[in-house]
Protein backbone atom coordinates (compact mmCIF):
# COMPACT_ATOMS: atom_id res chain seq x y z
CA UNK A 1 0.00 0.00 0.00
CA UNK A 2 1.24 3.14 -1.19
CA UNK A 3 1.45 6.76 0.85
CA UNK A 4 -1.76 8.88 -0.01
CA UNK A 5 0.50 12.46 -0.08
CA UNK A 6 3.51 11.65 -1.84
CA UNK A 7 2.48 8.19 -3.70
CA UNK A 8 5.81 7.18 -3.94
CA UNK A 9 7.20 5.30 -0.66
CA UNK A 10 4.98 2.14 1.08
CA UNK A 11 2.72 3.22 3.80
CA UNK A 12 3.80 2.60 7.52
CA UNK A 13 1.58 4.82 9.17
CA UNK A 14 -2.13 4.17 9.10
CA UNK A 15 -4.99 6.30 10.30
CA UNK A 16 -8.75 5.73 11.05
CA UNK A 17 -11.03 7.95 12.08
CA UNK A 18 -15.09 7.22 12.19
CA UNK A 19 -17.52 10.20 12.95
CA UNK A 20 -20.45 9.02 13.02
CA UNK A 21 -21.23 6.06 10.63
CA UNK A 22 -18.35 6.82 8.32
CA UNK A 23 -15.01 5.62 8.20
CA UNK A 24 -11.86 7.78 6.73
CA UNK A 25 -8.69 5.76 6.17
CA UNK A 26 -5.41 7.35 5.32
CA UNK A 27 -2.12 5.60 4.82
CA UNK A 28 1.03 7.74 5.16
CA UNK A 29 4.98 6.59 4.67
CA UNK A 30 6.64 7.51 7.47
CA UNK A 31 8.29 10.95 6.02
CA UNK A 32 4.81 12.12 5.49
CA UNK A 33 3.96 11.38 8.79
CA UNK A 34 6.88 13.40 10.36
CA UNK A 35 6.32 16.15 7.79
CA UNK A 36 2.33 16.25 8.74
CA UNK A 37 3.50 16.62 12.77
CA UNK A 38 2.06 13.28 13.36
CA UNK A 39 3.80 12.50 16.53
CA UNK A 40 1.06 12.03 18.66
CA UNK A 41 -2.31 10.47 17.40
CA UNK A 42 -4.39 12.55 19.63
CA UNK A 43 -2.76 15.49 18.63
CA UNK A 44 -4.79 16.71 15.61
CA UNK A 45 -7.76 15.79 13.68
CA UNK A 46 -7.90 13.90 10.50
CA UNK A 47 -9.32 16.73 8.61
CA UNK A 48 -6.80 18.96 9.46
CA UNK A 49 -4.03 16.12 8.17
CA UNK A 50 -6.23 15.92 4.84
CA UNK A 51 -6.30 19.27 4.48
CA UNK A 52 -2.77 19.64 4.65
CA UNK A 53 -2.51 21.38 8.32
CA UNK A 54 -0.44 19.50 10.66
CA UNK A 55 -0.28 20.14 14.63
CA UNK A 56 2.21 22.89 14.10
CA UNK A 57 -0.27 25.10 11.59
CA UNK A 58 -2.89 25.24 13.98
CA UNK A 59 -4.76 27.73 13.39
CA UNK A 60 -4.91 29.92 16.39
CA UNK A 61 -6.86 33.54 16.08
CA UNK A 62 -4.77 34.65 19.39
CA UNK A 63 -1.65 34.21 17.48
CA UNK A 64 -2.98 36.57 14.51
CA UNK A 65 -3.99 34.24 12.30
CA UNK A 66 -6.40 34.86 10.31
CA UNK A 67 -9.70 32.02 10.72
CA UNK A 68 -11.36 31.50 7.58
CA UNK A 69 -15.40 31.61 8.30
CA UNK A 70 -18.17 30.62 5.78
CA UNK A 71 -20.35 33.73 5.18
CA UNK A 72 -23.62 32.17 4.62
CA UNK A 73 -23.56 29.78 7.97
CA UNK A 74 -20.76 31.48 9.75
CA UNK A 75 -18.69 27.46 9.65
CA UNK A 76 -15.52 27.87 10.68
CA UNK A 77 -12.43 25.39 9.85
CA UNK A 78 -12.09 24.56 13.87
CA UNK A 79 -15.52 23.28 12.93
CA UNK A 80 -14.79 21.23 9.64
CA UNK A 81 -12.12 20.42 11.60
CA UNK A 82 -14.10 18.80 14.56
CA UNK A 83 -16.97 17.49 12.23
CA UNK A 84 -14.95 16.24 9.29
CA UNK A 85 -17.98 17.79 7.48
CA UNK A 86 -18.84 21.41 6.24
CA UNK A 87 -22.22 23.16 6.90
CA UNK A 88 -23.86 24.64 3.73
CA UNK A 89 -23.12 24.68 -0.22
CA UNK A 90 -21.05 28.03 0.02
CA UNK A 91 -18.62 26.39 2.43
CA UNK A 92 -16.97 24.76 -0.85
CA UNK A 93 -16.06 28.20 -2.34
CA UNK A 94 -15.24 29.37 1.32
CA UNK A 95 -12.63 26.44 1.84
CA UNK A 96 -12.06 25.50 -1.78
CA UNK A 97 -8.35 26.07 -1.45
CA UNK A 98 -7.94 23.26 1.60
CA UNK A 99 -10.62 21.34 -0.34
CA UNK A 100 -9.06 20.76 -4.03
CA UNK A 101 -5.97 18.74 -2.19
CA UNK A 102 -8.30 16.79 0.05
CA UNK A 103 -10.48 15.33 -2.90
CA UNK A 104 -7.66 14.99 -4.80
CA UNK A 105 -6.29 12.21 -2.48
CA UNK A 106 -9.18 10.79 -1.55
CA UNK A 107 -11.58 10.94 -5.38
CA UNK A 108 -10.51 10.54 -8.96
CA UNK A 109 -11.20 14.10 -9.55
CA UNK A 110 -12.37 17.60 -7.67
CA UNK A 111 -15.47 17.73 -9.66
CA UNK A 112 -18.79 15.00 -8.37
CA UNK A 113 -20.27 14.17 -11.68
CA UNK A 114 -22.23 11.11 -9.19
CA UNK A 115 -23.77 7.87 -10.48
CA UNK A 116 -26.30 7.71 -13.14
CA UNK A 117 -27.63 4.63 -14.92
CA UNK A 118 -25.84 2.82 -18.26
CA UNK A 119 -28.34 3.99 -20.27
CA UNK A 120 -28.88 7.30 -19.40
CA UNK A 121 -25.12 7.89 -18.86
CA UNK A 122 -24.87 6.51 -22.60
CA UNK A 123 -27.63 8.97 -23.45
CA UNK A 124 -26.06 11.77 -22.55
CA UNK A 125 -22.63 11.29 -23.87
CA UNK A 126 -24.66 10.76 -27.01
CA UNK A 127 -26.71 13.74 -26.44
CA UNK A 128 -22.96 15.95 -25.99
CA UNK A 129 -21.37 14.19 -28.83
CA UNK A 130 -24.60 14.97 -31.51
CA UNK A 131 -23.86 18.88 -30.32
CA UNK A 132 -19.74 18.82 -30.86
CA UNK A 133 -20.67 17.10 -34.42
CA UNK A 134 -23.66 19.80 -35.05
CA UNK A 135 -21.06 22.43 -33.81
CA UNK A 136 -18.55 21.09 -36.40
CA UNK A 137 -21.06 21.09 -38.92
CA UNK A 138 -22.13 24.59 -38.88
CA UNK A 139 -18.35 25.52 -38.79
CA UNK A 140 -18.07 23.59 -42.33
CA UNK A 141 -20.79 25.11 -44.08
CA UNK A 142 -20.17 28.50 -43.19
CA UNK A 143 -16.54 28.10 -44.32
CA UNK A 144 -17.76 26.00 -46.99
CA UNK A 145 -16.20 23.08 -46.69
CA UNK A 146 -19.06 20.26 -48.25
CA UNK A 147 -17.08 17.23 -47.99
CA UNK A 148 -16.36 17.19 -44.12
CA UNK A 149 -20.28 18.99 -44.00
CA UNK A 150 -21.72 15.52 -45.89
CA UNK A 151 -19.18 13.58 -43.83
CA UNK A 152 -20.55 15.11 -40.59
CA UNK A 153 -24.11 15.00 -41.62
CA UNK A 154 -23.90 11.32 -42.21
CA UNK A 155 -22.29 10.80 -38.73
CA UNK A 156 -25.17 12.73 -37.29
CA UNK A 157 -27.50 10.96 -38.72
CA UNK A 158 -26.24 7.41 -37.61
CA UNK A 159 -25.81 8.75 -34.06
CA UNK A 160 -29.48 9.85 -34.00
CA UNK A 161 -30.51 7.09 -35.00
CA UNK A 162 -31.72 7.79 -38.60
CA UNK A 163 -29.98 6.44 -42.31
CA UNK A 164 -27.58 8.00 -44.07
CA UNK A 165 -28.75 9.75 -47.34
CA UNK A 166 -27.60 7.45 -50.13
CA UNK A 167 -26.03 9.23 -53.03
CA UNK A 168 -27.63 7.75 -55.62
CA UNK A 169 -25.28 8.18 -59.12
Amino acid sequence: MQCCVCKEKPATVHLTQIVGEKMQKLDLCEDCAKAKGINDPTSFAMADLMLGLGASQELDPSAGAVEIKCVRCGFTQADFKKSGRLGCPECYQTFAEGLSGLLKTMHKGVRHIGKAPEALRKSRETGDRLKLLQKKLNKAVETEDFEAAAALRDEIKILSGAAPAKIVK
